[in-house]
């Protein structure tokens, strides 16, 4: 498989709430950040910690979250992806940057727009 064939199979996974799978596809000491300065901005290392700390919280976070890919560039090990995020309590656009490397993610970026995740956190 690509790194763009990679990370769209992840985005399925998530979407079908594939955990198991989605862990599979990521390098075991893979490195998730979440920009901006709210409660779940941060690093994670390895997808245990990102899955516990991040992931188990989206439903109490953002109530009915649904993430939408809008567009996709992938040049050699980078993938870049344009998604939309919408919950009761949220209406932002954010890129996901990640590197695969032998088969596996092994980084992934959330640059998002961090002050309306914190304004729906009510941080």
């Amino acid at each position: 498989m690509t790194p763009k064939e990679i990370v769209l199979s992840g985005y399925r996974m998530f979407a079908e709430g594939n955990l198991v799978g989605l862990k599979e596809i990521n390098h075991k000491n893979a490195l998730f950040k979440v920009n901006g300065n709210h409660k779940r901005s941060g690093e994670y290392k390895g997808f245990d910690e990102f899955r516990d700390h991040f992931l188990a919280h989206l439903e109490s976070d953002f109530p009915n979250f649904k993430l939408e890919v809008l567009h996709v560039v992938a040049e050699e090990s980078r993938v870049h992806v344009y998604v939309h995020y919408t919950a009761d309590n949220l209406n932002a656009h954010g890129v996901h940057m990640f590197l695969v490397e032998d088969g596996l993610q092994k980084e992934f970026i959330v640059f998002d727009d961090s002050q309306k995740l914190a304004a729906a956190h009510g941080d």
